[in-house]
Parts: C-alpha cells; structure tokens; sequence
C-alpha cells in the first residue's frame, strides 16, 4: 500500500504574508548561543508554523521519512527563531520533554498525531487528538510527549523562540515524571 503524501491545492498566500514567511525562512548565519534578541511569543510562533503548513510546495520535498527514527531537519535558524520539520512514522514518538526554556509551537501538516501532557491542579494526563491542520503553543515550561498512533506517516512543522539550546527528557511515573537525560543542541 502507498501513502499519497501530495498536497492538497492550496489557494495563493496574501502578499504580506509570503514577504513575511520569506523572511522567516531566509538563511541566516549560525547564531551564538548567547541569542540577545527577544524570544518571539507563542501565538507568534503558532502564525509561522500555521502559515508555513499552508504553503506545502515550500517545504513538501524535503520530508524524508525514517523506520529507526523520527526524521527531522532545521529549515530556519535566526537570532531569535528556528523553524524545523519533522516526519513520524506509526509508533514514532518524542517520549516526554521540556524545550530547555524555549517558548514553543507545532502544526500537524499532514497526518494525525496525539500529543500527551501533564496539567491542572492534580498533574492529571492529558491526551489530546491533532489531525492535520492542529496547532499547538507553549510557554517555556511546557512538557510533552508527542507520538503517531496511526496507521500512517505524518508531518509536522515547529517553532522555537528562542532557538532550542536545551531539552530534558523525562519518564512517566505513578508518581510522576522522572527526569532521564539533559540533551544539547549538539545532539540534534
């Protein structure tokens, strides 16, 4: 069975929107880990992914996909943002993870996934269900698990201000989370 990963038509973006996207997605020199600029909100976040998931043609031949791991590639890095794109395979998941203090945002550009987090008075689990078109934003404090539980592959689109440096992963407990590993942007 073949998946079809074609884009479905997309009507033209405004002119003020593609001038911004571009500059988004311009290339820029590596940034010091020292970034000065002031980290972008996540609503503004939300608006980069969301605009960039509308425009397929601009990033759909770069997906790859991978069965060892979730495939994944930087498509901006400026002083105060990066933007990446990753792919998920069924069974794929990030496991739980902070953004190392980076505020954040996610679209599911093609695909389905399911996103778990911990909140509310009592650290209750939540789950939530993100078809094609979710989108999600976060503070910096956020923690998540995000994982392909369906039959097909899907692909996503992130926004981190300011760029990642950082990331813990943790483990799900009876008790709670348990941290397990400090990872940095070397890694990645």
């Amino acid at each position: 069975m073949t998946t079809d990963l074609s884009p479905a038509p997309t009507p033209a973006p405004t002119p003020a929107a593609t001038s911004a996207l571009a500059a988004a997605l311009a290339p820029a020199p590596a940034v010091e880990t020292g970034a000065t600029a002031a980290p972008l909100t996540p609503a503004a976040l939300r608006a980069l992914v969301t605009e960039l998931a509308e425009r397929p043609a601009e990033w759909i031949d770069k997906v790859r996909l991978s069965v060892e791991e979730r495939w994944y590639e930087r498509l901006s890095l400026t002083e105060d943002h990066e933007i990446w794109l990753i792919s998920w395979l069924p069974g794929q998941s990030t496991g739980f993870h902070d953004h190392g203090g980076s505020r954040g945002a996610f679209t599911v550009a093609l695909g389905e996934l399911e996103e778990l987090s911990i909140g509310g008075a009592d650290g209750e689990l939540h789950t939530r269900r993100l078809p094609t078109g979710a989108a999600r934003a976060f503070g910096p404090e956020f923690l998540h698990d995000v994982r392909n539980t369906t039959t097909g592959p899907a692909v996503t689109i992130h926004a981190y201000s300011p760029p990642l440096n950082e990331m813990s992963r943790y483990e799900l407990r009876a008790s709670g989370l348990r941290l397990t590993a400090r990872e940095g942007k070397e890694q990645w």
